[in-house]
Order: structure tokens, then C-alpha cells, then sequence
């Protein structure tokens, strides 16, 4: 009996730690706003480019002269972008994971 808990103690660790960094983010855990980027962005700004657009790069000079210059303003985008993006409601990427994948792309492309 006390080898079956234990294997069975073993499976189940075993599959938590399989659980994938992008997998649905639950209140209160942290976000893996890279992975967040990967998954929902990185296709069409691989490098912070545009493959559709060059012109609406995720530089901070392409992104100010289409005016997005905050955190709140990409989220804006990505709720109602124009055209030739994939629009991202709420449902498909949450709030809480927008504004880090905001926050990323802030950070990361200069």
C-alpha cells in the first residue's frame, strides 16, 4: 500500500511540473509575460519588427509615430487594432496578461 501512495504521490508531482509556462494564467499567479509575447505576438513582430507593416515596428520610434507610447496605448491596440492585426479581445488575451505583454514589449524593444 505505502508503494502505490507513493507512486501515485510521484505521478501527480510530475505532472504539475509538466504544466507549460503559457498555459491559462489563474488570478494571482505571476505571468510569464515573454511567454505571453510568444504566444500571442511573436508570429507577426518576430524581433519586435512587423512582417505585415514594416512601418508599426515595436521600436519606441515606430511605436511613437503611430502614436502608441504607453503601457495603456498597446493594450488599446491589441483590443482595437488596425487593419492587418489580429484583434485581441479580453477573452482571448486577459487584461492582466495584456498590460505584461505591454510591459515587455516596453522594456524589450528600445
Amino acid at each position: 500500500m505505502k508503494k502505490v501512495v507513493i507512486a501515485t504521490a510521484a505521478v501527480l508531482s510530475m505532472s504539475v511540473i509538466a504544466v507549460p509556462a503559457f498555459a491559462d494564467v489563474k488570478k494571482g499567479e505571476k505571468i510569464d509575460a515573454k511567454a505571453e509575447f510568444d504566444k500571442h505576438c511573436v508570429a507577426c513582430h518576430p524581433k519586435g519588427g512587423n512582417i505585415i507593416n514594416p512601418k508599426k515596428g515595436l521600436g519606441k520610434k515606430d511605436l511613437a509615430a503611430n502614436g502608441v507610447k504607453t503601457e495603456k496605448d498597446i493594450v488599446a491596440k491589441m483590443r482595437n487594432p488596425g487593419p492587418g492585426m489580429t484583434k485581441f479581445d479580453a477573452k482571448a488575451v486577459p487584461d492582466a496578461e495584456a498590460h505584461a505583454i505591454a510591459k515587455y514589449i516596453l522594456a524589450t524593444y528600445k
